[in-house]
């Protein structure tokens, strides 16, 4: 029997499109995730000049960031179009909870500029901010737990298997953690009493987030026994013991930046946090794209297909990165009433 001689294309290529995919999802947890936790924090501004002023640190920045989200979903159509076809199958409810909150996030934003009475729309903000997280958590909560399929990778699973306990405890904690990110951008971001308020509230929201982290950490191997007979397995166990250890200590020097009143570090610490939570999530579920028993190279599209998108985000990659940089870079400072 001849070799193959697309062999080594067919294993390397599916391990790049998962970096890829992966690259575009942090970036936009990232900065969308601090749109959302401003939004959801608008929810609790004690009046109309706090939340233009929350608005206003939004206004030219969060239609880019919702770009990555975009670029996602093309690209696992087109990497891996067995993993799309089944993840949205299994996650229709919450795609749905998070396309509407989304939906209902950019019509407020634009309708409460030209609004006479804009408590409808800034409730609809928040409200919108809320579902989108929401939906958002239960989908990592339930790639993270597994989807049920059958022989052919397609999904076998019911309407509500999306719905656990521990999918909430994600969502939960994925709240949380854009309330922590948002809160920190708007200590960067403003001055005064709103800066004073904003330090509090990233205190609380740096307890709960952390707390529901260590939750999800002590439980996913004991009720999940895929991830068990993974997590526990070298090298992974010396990766899934460093992680945690690392993630207490950047939340440790988080709350000592809030504690000293610092304004960009507990932006950089947030990030960090969030970046290696990311790098966690990565480890536990590759090689597979849908966990846990369908893996990268057998959800893959044709070699030619994913060289020929290669190709194409290769270019668009540094050109939306450079449009990142450019819109932050024009737009920092801080934002006054």
């Amino acid at each position: 029997m001849e070799p193959n001689p697309l062999a080594p294309l067919e294993h390397f290529l599916p391990q790049v499109w998962f970096f890829i995919l992966g690259l575009f999802l942090f970036l936009y947890i990232l900065l969308d995730g601090f749109d959302l936790g401003i939004g959801i924090l608008s929810l609790t501004s004690s009046n109309e000049q706090r939340r233009n002023i929350l608005m206003t640190s939004l206004g030219n920045v969060w239609d880019a960031n919702e770009t990555w989200l975009v670029l996602m979903g093309g690209s696992l159509f087109g990497a891996f179009p067995l993993a799309y076809a089944t993840i949205l199958n299994a996650l229709y409810l919450p795609a749905v909870i998070m396309v509407v909150g989304l939906i209902l996030r950019a019509v407020s934003f634009e309708f409460r500029e030209n609004a006479n009475n804009k408590g409808v729309w800034n409730l609809a903000f928040g409200i919108g901010s809320f579902l989108a997280a929401l939906g958002q958590g239960f989908a990592v909560g339930t790639v993270f737990e597994g989807i049920k399929v059958d022989a052919a990778g397609h999904f076998a699973g019911g309407m509500w298997d999306w719905l656990t306990w521990h999918s909430v405890l994600v969502a939960l904690t994925l709240i949380q953690g854009y309330v922590l990110i948002g809160s920190t951008y708007l200590i960067y971001k403003t001055t005064g009493e709103l800066q004073q308020t904003h330090y509090r509230t990233a205190t609380i929201a740096a307890w709960t987030t952390f707390i529901g982290a260590v939750l999800i950490t002590i439980s996913a191997p004991i009720f999940h026994e895929h991830l068990r007979a993974q997590l526990f397995q070298p090298p992974l166990f010396y990766v899934f013991a460093t992680i945690p250890a690392l993630g207490v200590l950047l939340v440790f020097l988080l709350l000592r930046s809030l504690q000293k009143r610092e304004e960009v570090m507990p932006l950089v610490w947030t990030f960090l946090l969030f970046l290696m939570s990311f790098i966690g999530l990565g480890f536990v579920i590759f090689p597979n794209i849908i966990p846990p028993s369908v893996t990268i190279y057998e959800a893959s599209a044709s070699p030619s297909a994913q060289v020929f998108m290669l190709i194409f985000v290769a270019f668009l990659i540094p050109i939306m990165l450079a449009y990142n940089l450019y819109n932050y870079l024009v737009f920092r400072g801080k934002v006054v009433a």
